[in-house]
């Protein structure tokens, strides 16, 4: 099996991943999304085998026992995400190279696993208190589940020096700009 690189993007909630990890995977880069498998619930339009492979957590621990998983964490209590095997083989076998949208700690975990193969990117948010502007706007978390992501923001922000790179979002053009140069300069180099 044919293995390409990886490249790593991990930011707190809210930070704007999602929508940079969109644009990159829209701008003609090489790059295939992996789905991450998790036990929360859809949110929105999301859709199983596309935005992530929904499980029940008896499923993922199923999973976990059978070695299926590269890594995998526990995000909160009952709250597992993780990356299939699976996918990597699909997506490198394709010729491709693979796009990871994950958590802070999964992020930290991939770059281990894959070393100088993977470029892991950490997207800042200007402020907590942009951040919490941000998740509030979004209007999916009750306020309880703001205040639980914002305290986790603040742990995971003091993370950041993990990554090979930080971006700044600030200014989302500005932002999706410098993660395309950074990851473009990596698969070509």
């Amino acid at each position: 099996m044919p293995e390409g690189k990886a490249v790593i993007i991990s930011a707190p909630s809210g930070a704007g991943k999602s929508t940079i990890v969109k644009y990159l995977l829209e701008s003609g880069l090489n790059l295939e999304f992996s789905v991450s498998a998790t036990t929360r619930q859809p949110r929105g339009e999301e859709k199983n085998g596309v935005d992530y492979y929904f499980l029940t957590v008896e499923e993922f621990k199923k999973k976990i026992s059978n070695g299926e998983f590269v890594e995998w964490e526990e995000v909160y209590e009952n709250h597992f995400y993780g990356t299939l095997r699976s996918e990597l083989e699909r997506i490198w076998a394709k010729n491709k190279h693979v796009l990871f949208d994950v958590d802070v700690k999964g992020g930290i975990s991939l770059k281990k696993i894959f070393g100088d193969r993977a470029l892991s990117l950490f997207i800042m948010p200007p402020s907590i208190e942009e951040l919490e502007a941000r998740l509030k706007k979004r209007g999916t978390d009750s306020p309880e589940k703001i205040k639980i992501r914002i305290q986790k923001a603040g742990i995971e922000m003091q993370s950041a020096g993990f990554f090979d790179r930080i971006v700044v979002n600030d200014d989302l053009e500005k932002a999706k700009q410098e993660a395309f140069s950074i990851i473009s300069n990596f698969l070509n180099g």
